[in-house]
């Protein structure tokens, strides 16, 4: 039986890791075995079928040996310490699972004694989950840095994910806030995992990560911009085929540091970084068209509607004409609006009552678009620009919850700009 209170502070030690996701794992169950995972995903969020799924996300330990500024569970901050065997971490998570209540599991934990001791025991416990408890559902492991190459590579024959967090954007920082981290610790075996997952794909082996690997950074506790963010990020996917870089917006839990920002972020900035790393993996765009390298992302509009305003010389685009990869450009045009256009425009020209009978989100694409040449945007950049904050003037971005809006949840699924 997992003690209570054991089990209240390694959750609520947990609750600032953001990188968990849909999985893109197809794990299969085995005779006699519990749990399986699908493509679906897994993690409190929206898979491509609508369902809301969950995982147990827990800490192996808070028991820290580093003093990072910003982390709730550092050295010398006086909290309440629990340290979970591997077994308990077994026996809850197939618990849980038993009573329906997740389908998979998150494993992190701070560092205890050294990197390798800690590597060790979340190797342990995902190898005996898989082997000794036959649990087949979806994991995702909180790679440490540092840790010995060996065990990484062990680790990841039996997780789904891993992850290597970059906390901070810039190695300066790090050795500002994060002291005992470096960046060639974090990166190093975040390379290790790219070239065994390419490796694995190559000779068809869905043994290693078949959901890859993803990253974090914290937004805030340092003073970066979006645009040095942004770049960092592109250059993550593109060295360490990454499939997620998760942006987490700095929240105070060390007041007594004279460093740190006094305040929180708040979600909004997060939102837009988001909006823009979805731009990067799958619009077309690079990090040097959304925004210069010392600029921040603008509140009151996305930023694809932020890259528009600052191309005036390609609007508008004839609906009826323009290439697919032009209409994606359009704000409020998204993959599936482009899609429709397409396929619609080849039996016929469009117009805008039939772009809106598709969903297009008119109140920001009339601006960009013509049908059949007609015009009903604002031309005017200023008063063109108050009406696209107007357009995006919703509440402050949430948590989407059981209970949320359909027509809300649609959106995040799409993820269309």
């Amino acid at each position: 039986m997992f003690d209570p209170e054991k089990l209240a502070i390694l959750v609520n030690g947990a609750k600032f890791d953001v990188s968990c996701s849909s999985s893109g794992s197809d794990r299969k169950n085995g005779k006699r075995g519990l749990g399986n995972t699908s493509y679906g995903g897994i993690c409190h969020s929206f898979t491509e079928d609508g369902r809301c799924i969950s995982l147990l996300k827990i800490l192996m330990s808070n028991r820290c040996v580093y003093s990072c500024e910003y982390c709730v569970n550092r050295r010398d901050n006086d909290v309440p310490r629990a340290t979970a065997t591997p077994d308990e971490i077994c026996e809850l998570t197939v618990d849980f699972y038993r009573r329906n209540m997740i389908e998979g599991l998150f494993l992190s934990s701070a560092i205890e004694q050294s990197p390798d001791y800690t590597m060790e025991k979340l190797t342990e416990t995902v190898v005996r989950l898989r082997k000794l408890y036959r649990f087949n559902g979806y994991i995702h492991l909180k790679g440490i840095p540092s840790a010995d190459p060996a065990l990484i590579r062990k680790a990841g024959r039996y997780a789904d994910r891993m992850s290597f967090n970059v906390e901070l954007p810039s190695e300066k920082s790090l050795k500002l806030l994060a002291p005992q981290k470096t960046r060639n610790g974090i990166f190093t075996p975040m390379k290790l995992a790219a070239e065994e997952y390419a490796e694995a794909k190559r000779v068809r082996d869905k043994g290693f990560l078949p959901a890859g690997q993803t990253t974090q950074m914290i937004v805030g506790a340092s003073p970066e911009s979006d645009g040095n963010i942004l770049r960092l990020s592109q250059a993550l996917y593109r060295r360490f085929s990454l499939k997620r870089v998760y942006y987490s917006s700095y929240i105070p839990t060390n007041p007594s540091s004279k460093i740190l920002p006094a305040s929180p972020v708040g979600m909004l900035r997060e939102h837009r970084l988001y909006q823009a790393d979805w731009l990067i993996r799958f619009y077309g765009f690079t990090a040097e068209e959304i925004l210069d390298e010392d600029e921040n992302l603008a509140e009151g509009y996305d930023p694809k509607c932020g890259w528009a305003l600052r191309h005036p010389e390609l609007f508008p685009v004839e609906v009826n004409t323009a290439p697919p990869e032009l209409l994606l450009r359009v704000p409020g045009i998204g993959f599936h609006g482009a899609t429709k256009i397409v396929k619609a425009r080849a039996y016929g020209a469009l117009t805008f009552e039939d772009l809106a009978r598709m969903r297009i989100v008119l109140k920001r694409a009339e601006h960009f678009i013509t049908c059949k040449g007609k015009f009903f945007g604002i031309e005017d950049r200023s008063a063109l620009q108050n009406a696209l904050l107007l357009a995006d003037n919703r509440s402050q971005p949430q948590q989407l919850s059981m209970f949320s809006d359909p027509s809300v949840a649609e959106s995040a699924l799409t993820g269309e700009l």
